[in-house]
């Protein structure tokens, strides 16, 4: 249906640009063809006989060749289409949001300098699409560079918001006790329910661990292991709660079930499915972890913006320890005197270690960085690099170990044909 109506569209726009051009050529006939007939005027529109025929010529003309041109235009115009929206998928919401102020902004500026250049003889009539077009892409182009320090300059916005609620809660009288940072119980419907969307709802998670102190002494013994929101992602961290070898409580920060939720809700179908696995990590932790308590504290650092550098900031404040696979948080932390838990060291750990001399049967799968490599994975995921592998690509054969390098990066193998 959508095609028929373009279709419709570009013939009628081809007919009307068709009979315009041919009336222009219309006192041209009117010279060569000296009847009279031809320049009698009919009283429509105040038209001759002969610019009337030209414009239903050129109409005729100009709506075949649109009629049978408008299948190619169609196709072209689908493609764009496509492109157009491929494009803005990949392209945050800030982004885009930020590229239509700048577009707007850009224009309004252009108009104002239009107005001034529009009297200048010649070029005048040019010079507002110029100014449109350059402007247009200088603030698309600068807005989406400097997302991130203009909206910093309206940070203090809500800060001030902030203040005025809290200045308004010291005002009431209290009339209960200050809670206590409560234990979430994630198998509850309202706390992790997907809604219609498939999106999962943090708000009543976070809505039943209100607390108005962010660490108190007594919660300080309580052996709080902290999670970050690439351990949770992960989600190897449910397999290990579930054996037992962890001790005390994990502690869940609101602000990385924010970023979980933020994540949860990107326009990006990668990260919307890392973030909706992370929340069902959590539940699984719930369910099947018997000897740990999870527990979610609001608390939040308004001074820091980085969600990593509040984890660490609250494990200082707790004495806790963080659960990362993030090499850069555990290098943070470590300086600032955090312990860290770090998950490829403890997968490292209980890898079966090889010994050079070994033999193993791998297959082949891709080449190698250097020449006449080829490179094999075993189940775990280590990576076996094989020299002169590159001839039994797409193979199954036997390697002899010559070599094993172990970094908290993970395990790399050096083997050679047998």
């Amino acid at each position: 249906m959508l095609d028929k109506v373009l279709r419709f569209l570009i013939t009628l726009i081809f007919a009307i640009v068709g009979g315009a051009l041919l009336k222009l050529a219309s006192p041209m006939l009117a010279m060569f063809i000296s009847v009279e007939f031809f320049n009698v005027d009919i009283e429509i529109f105040q038209i001759t006989l002969a610019s009337l025929i030209c414009i239903l010529t050129g109409a005729l003309i100009g709506a075949l060749g649109g009629w049978f041109v408008s299948p190619f235009l169609i196709r072209r115009l689908s493609r764009f289409t496509v492109f157009v929206e491929k494009q803005l998928g990949k392209m945050p919401i800030h982004d885009v949001i930020a590229g239509a102020v700048g577009l707007a902004i850009g224009l309004i500026i252009a108009n104002l300098l239009s107005y001034s250049f529009a009297k200048i003889p010649v070029v005048g009539d040019y010079i507002p699409v110029i100014f449109s077009l350059v402007l247009g892409y200088l603030g698309i182009h600068i807005t989406i560079k400097k997302r991130k320090e203009l909206t910093g300059s309206f940070e203090f916005i809500p800060r001030m918001l902030k203040e005025v609620l809290r200045s308004r809660e010291v005002q009431q009288p209290e009339t209960k006790e200050e809670p206590k940072t409560s234990k979430v119980s994630i198998e509850r419907p309202k706390t992790y329910k997907k809604d219609k969307k498939d999106k999962p709802d943090i708000k009543a998670a976070v809505a039943e661990t209100q607390t108005t102190e962010p660490v108190k002494t007594a919660e300080i013994d309580k052996n709080y292991k902290l999670l970050d929101t690439n351990v949770i992602i992960d989600g190897r961290i449910a397999d290990i709660c579930k054996t037992g070898f962890l001790e005390g409580t994990l502690l869940i920060p609101v602000f990385v079930l924010e970023e979980l939720q933020h994540i949860a809700d990107s326009p990006d179908a990668l990260r919307r499915v890392r973030g909706r696995r992370g929340l069902d990590v959590l539940k699984q932790i719930q369910d099947e972890s018997a000897k740990l308590k999870v527990e979610v504290m609001n608390v939040d650092f308004d001074d820091i913006q980085e969600v990593d550098s509040k984890l660490v900031r609250l494990a200082q404040k707790v004495k806790g320890k963080i659960i990362t696979n993030d090499f850069n948080l555990n290098k943070v932390a470590q300086l600032r005197g955090v312990e860290v838990l770090n998950m490829n060291d403890l997968s490292n750990a209980v890898k079966p270690v090889v010994i050079p001399g070994e033999t193993m049967k791998v297959q082949v799968v891709k080449d190698g960085k250097e020449p006449g490599q080829g490179v094999a994975y075993l189940e775990d995921g280590t990576m076996i690099v094989i020299e002169n592998g590159h001839r039994y690509l797409s193979r199954t054969i036997s390697v002899e170990v010559t070599s094993a390098l172990q970094t908290s990066a993970g395990r790399m193998i050096f083997a050679k044909p047998r």
